[in-house]
């Protein structure tokens, strides 16, 4: 029985998902419990750059942000996850007020807030559970007081280009007229080293990948054999994204709640885009939601962007 609202979402985006031409799955699902300690283990294999490129980055940056940020009180991190490279912003901005981090993944969220709420006793740490790609009211401790979005992770590349306006554009009107939003970016480079942070050695990406099947078949009621599918990432150089797949390894069918899908030999699931950047289409994507770029940082050794938006 699909009793909760979540889980009657999750039923219909994967229905739906797989009735289409090509079968797809929305990777906000990769994040259930598992999902999320799974990604907290590739952000540290040798493979996966962005999150040490960005942690790197965003530490030599800490300095500019006391002046740069100093009217802000709350703290927003939409996908909040571990907050790993949240402690960088908390620990150069005393004067905030309020964190708040949002994530989909309940137990996981409500842990890291917990330990969060110890390391940072001064700031009110407001855990907000739910799909930032949603319409989500904001706590009413953070109503007041100028506000600063984070979305570190190139996570804005997941979203697809429509998909990232109209993030940039809800959380335009959500945060206020005197917002600012501290976004990390991914930016095109070596086809190399692209497409082996997303297959990397150990496997773990697959297991991330993986995953999705096993929560369909626990939550939905499905009978996917994870066996009988494999990991692909693959570099699409006309859409300027990695693709994720699961692909299925011979013809099947497979039920979802009592509804069968069929899966020919070779057939994938498209599970995940990671798109990848310019500043010129990052500058773009921002002005067309209603932001202007203050800044741009790079990192040159591994190409990845932290921007600095303002409200326009």
């Amino acid at each position: 029985m699909l009793d909760k609202v979540a889980d009657k979402a999750f039923h219909n985006d994967v229905v739906a998902g797989l009735s289409l031409p090509q079968k797809a799955i929305p990777p906000k699902y990769f994040y259930d419990e598992r999902g999320s300690q799974l990604f907290d283990r590739i952000c540290d294999l040798p493979e996966y750059y962005p999150t040490r490129t960005e942690t790197s980055l965003l530490s030599r940056i800490a300095p500019e942000l006391p002046d740069r940020l100093s009217d802000v009180a709350h703290l927003i991190e939409y996908g909040s996850g571990a907050s790993r490279k949240t402690r960088i912003v908390l620990d150069a901005l005393p004067q905030l007020k309020s964190y708040v981090p949002m994530d989909i993944s309940e137990e996981f969220l409500l842990g890291v807030a917990d330990a969060l709420s110890a390391n940072y006793p001064q700031i009110d740490v407001v855990p907000l559970v739910g799909d930032f790609t949603a319409e989500l009211s904001l706590p009413s401790a953070v109503r007041n007081g100028t506000k600063a979005g984070f979305f570190p992770g190139s996570t804005i590349g997941n979203l697809g280009p429509e998909g990232g306006r109209e993030f940039l554009a809800r959380t335009r009107r959500q945060l206020g007229s005197e917002a600012k939003f501290v976004l990390g970016a991914d930016l095109v480079k070596d086809e190399k080293v692209m497409r082996a942070a997303y297959n990397d050695r150990a496997g773990v990406t697959a297991q991330f990948n993986l995953n999705i099947l096993s929560r369909i078949n626990r939550e939905l009621g499905a009978d996917f054999d994870e066996c009988s599918f494999h990991h692909l990432a693959i570099w699409n150089a006309e859409q300027s994204r990695i693709e994720m797949h699961l692909v299925s390894e011979k013809a099947q069918s497979v039920t979802v709640n009592g509804q069968c899908f069929a899966f020919a030999d070779g057939e994938t699931i498209h599970t995940e885009n990671s798109y990848k950047f310019t500043q010129a289409t990052l500058r773009a994507l921002a002005e067309s939601a209603g932001w202007r770029t203050e800044e741009i940082w790079i990192d040159e050794e591994y190409p990845f962007a932290v921007v600095l938006l303002a409200a326009a």
